[in-house]
């Protein structure tokens, strides 16, 4: 697959040096050396550098009263991210970093994927029994339009589009999940049928489209499920569920005019549901 010149292919660094401060920061912090990205949750910011760069974060918690220094790791990217970032398949789909020269075996569609510091190798369960409930779902009925709730580095809305899906809303929360789904719709150079915001769940659910692919949270997914936008969707794929939490959501489910098609659980802990309204 060709690529745009704009985009540069470069392993991940070796070495992470984060920096763990109380407060948000509006923006990401401008001209600071061997800065990766900055990961913001709950009143918390992990700064990401690949060098040491404590005088630069100290400098920037003085400038800016509404932070505080808490603590500094050092780790391998690889442990960051949880594992080897390296290609896999699935029934599908080939998927890979890009930096790795691998071929893609000529039946298989491929995925370019960078999740820089942000959470969603592909190798979680959760990810691999979305990616088989999304190969399914396309197999089933046509799907020309998606919201991806949760959208972590883009996978999902990425699988979505590669299968045939025309416009796909791919939305997160999180600043730097929202920016590494955009510098992986570039990669897959896709701009023309995913686009990435931004934002809350809560916010988007209303939008009426074919399929709704949420990996997210329990906490978020009660409410979606429960929201009056989740019955504008044709299609459903809710993962992200412990134990517990799924059977919460199934019960809710069962209380709405929806029928669940297929169930996977992994290791007796993570439930993904992949269902269709009547």
């Amino acid at each position: 697959m060709s690529v745009t010149a704009e985009v540069e292919y470069s392993p991940p660094c070796s070495e992470l040096f984060i920096y763990y401060l109380e407060g948000d920061l509006q923006e990401d912090p401008s001209g600071l050396k061997h800065f990766i990205g900055n990961w913001q949750e709950d009143g918390f910011s992990f700064l990401f550098f690949t060098e040491p760069s404590l005088d630069q974060v100290q400098d920037l918690v003085y400038v800016t009263p509404l932070l505080r220094f808490i603590d500094h790791y050092q780790m391998s990217y690889h442990d960051w991210v949880g594992d080897k970032v390296t290609p896999f398949c699935t029934d599908r789909f080939f998927i890979s970093p890009p930096w790795d020269s691998t071929i893609a075996p000529s039946s298989k569609l491929r995925i370019t994927l960078d999740p820089g510091v942000v959470f969603g190798t592909g190798a979680h369960p959760t990810t691999r029994d979305c990616i088989e409930a999304l190969e399914l779902a396309f197999q089933s009925q046509p799907v020309y339009s998606a919201l991806d709730l949760g959208t972590g580095t883009g996978i999902l809305a990425v699988a979505a589009a590669r299968l045939g899906c025309q416009l796909t809303l791919a939305v997160d929360m999180n600043r730097l999940a929202a920016k590494t789904a955009q510098r992986n719709i570039r990669l897959n150079q896709l701009q023309q049928s995913v686009l990435v915001v931004q934002g809350s769940a809560d916010d988007f659910i209303q939008i009426q489209t074919d399929l709704l692919i949420a990996n997210i949270h329990y906490d978020v997914m009660k409410r979606l499920v429960c929201s009056g936008g989740f019955l504008k969707k044709s299609i459903f794929i809710l993962s992200g569920l412990l134990r517990s939490e799924a059977m919460d959501i199934e019960n809710r489910l069962k209380k709405l005019p929806v029928r669940i098609l297929n169930k996977w659980v992994r290791d007796g802990i993570w439930y993904t549901y992949w269902g269709i309204r009547n």
